[in-house]
């Protein structure tokens, strides 16, 4: 299944891809979200601050991963767009043998180095050994991770954004019913969950092959899968690795904010965890919208549709804000309650609901940012997004410093330092993206 986004009301079309998307996305922080709510309540408070703080590092590799995906995707949709079926399929196959080979690397080097890595972050010795364990098992299962990564993100390119959900949506019941098995009926505490993702993401990418190999034939490849284009890797890296150093580049800053947190006590941990779960929840969607301006307008550049490219920008931004006004007035008022899926401390919810609360008064902001991040990858200048990305998390771990360590402000001090950041984004990528538009008005 296929969708051409050269064609039709713009608007519609921006709405139809992003909803399953948002849903998509929703559904995948689930695993996480699940693993925090079922250790938080069956297991403790140090097992909750354990996944808390092997989450970054995890996080880094899923979207160094899903960078590099993007930005094969980028190019899947240009040719796409312009009706170069044989590219497609160079592209595909090319971006799943250089994939398959660094998420084996990748894996194999963090299960070794998972008590070094923590070690970095300063985790706590009492919460280290529950730790590693969760991170080893994770990284473990980092191939099922990079397949369904890999294979939604190319149907996502072609312009189906829907069987991927659905799978996703399948996997995210099992994993919520296997955590409750592992930890509950088992007694294996966070291992169990984590053993649960794992299985889960496997499932994941079972039903995608199965899927494609009877239902896109794009993407039905037989022992063309084992095409190699050197050229074209290189350009896919070209693409990918922008993306993916932005991607981890954002990582990173959080995994230093939380190396931050991880100063302010087991409380303070508990509540970023829980808070920035939450956080999320509310911030991904703005993401995804990105991601649909990206497809549309790299389809509509492929196939010669500048207009439709720039008006793609346009109804983008104007969904952006609506969203990020909705979201912001959600999260402000219903934090207590929410927080309260998460944990049972009363003083972990109270931090928990003052980080929110506060956050989500600048929820604008990324909004902005995402919108202007989705135009730049969409007409294919993706160093915008990795520079602005770059000065945005660098702002923030100053910022958090700063506000924490110096000036011992309390859990407030990290959403203020979100916003430092997203001020410098901003004040990077709007002049950037009027020096596009007057450089590129008879394209647009």
């Amino acid at each position: 299944m296929t969708n051409d986004m050269t064609k039709g009301a713009i608007t519609p079309l921006l709405i139809r891809f992003t909803i399953p998307l948002v849903l998509g996305n929703l559904f995948q922080l689930t695993y996480n979200a699940a693993d925090s709510i079922i250790v938080g309540k069956f297991v403790g408070e140090e097992a909750l601050a354990a996944v808390g703080t092997s989450n970054p590092l995890m996080t880094l590799a899923i979207l160094f991963i899903n960078g590099m995906c993007l930005g094969a995707g980028i190019l899947v949709s240009t040719a796409f767009g312009a009706g170069d079926t044989k590219l497609v399929e160079r592209q595909v196959s090319t971006t799943a043998i250089a994939g398959t080979v660094f998420s084996l690397a990748f894996s194999a080097a963090c299960v070794i180095l998972a008590n070094p890595l923590l070690r970095l972050l300063q985790v706590p010795t009492d919460i280290m050994p529950i730790a590693a364990d969760y991170l080893r098992i994770v990284f473990a299962g980092l191939i099922f991770t990079f397949f369904y990564n890999f294979l939604a993100a190319t149907m996502r390119a072609l312009g189906d954004s829907k069987s991927a959900l659905y799978f996703l949506m399948i996997s995210a019941v099992l994993n919520i019913g296997g955590d409750l098995f592992f930890v509950q009926a088992l007694g294996w505490g966070s291992n169990g969950c984590a053993l649960s993702t794992v299985i889960s993401e496997a499932l994941c990418c079972v039903l995608c092959v199965v899927y494609i190999r009877w239902k896109v034939p794009v993407l039905q490849l037989g022992r063309r899968w084992l095409v190699f284009d050197g050229s074209l890797l290189r350009k896919t890296v070209s693409y990918g690795w922008a993306s993916a150093m932005q991607q981890a580049t954002v990582q990173l800053g959080k995994i230093a904010v939380q190396a931050i947190v991880n100063t302010m006590g087991v409380n303070a941990m508990a509540a970023f965890t829980a808070a920035s779960r939450i956080d999320d929840f509310a911030y991904t969607p703005q993401q995804n919208i990105g991601h649909a301006m990206t497809t549309l307008m790299a389809q509509n550049r492929g196939a010669g549709e500048h207009e439709r490219v720039k008006q793609g920008y346009h109804c983008g931004m104007r969904i952006e804000a609506a969203y990020g006004i909705l979201i912001a007035l959600a999260v402000h008022i219903f934090a207590n309650p929410i927080m309260k899926m998460f944990v049972t401390d009363p003083e972990v919810i109270h931090l928990g609901v003052r980080f929110l609360q506060t956050v989500s008064l600048f929820y604008l902001m990324p909004a902005a940012t995402n919108g202007i991040q989705g135009f730049f990858r969409g007409v294919g200048d993706l160093q915008v997004t990795l520079v602005s990305s770059t000065i945005n998390m660098i702002g923030r771990v100053i910022a958090a410093a700063v506000f924490v360590l110096m000036w011992k402000m309390e859990i407030e001090a990290l959403p203020y330092s979100y916003v430092v950041g997203w001020v410098l984004m901003l004040l990077y990528e709007l002049p950037m993206l009027v020096r596009y538009l007057r450089s590129h008005e008879n394209d647009l």
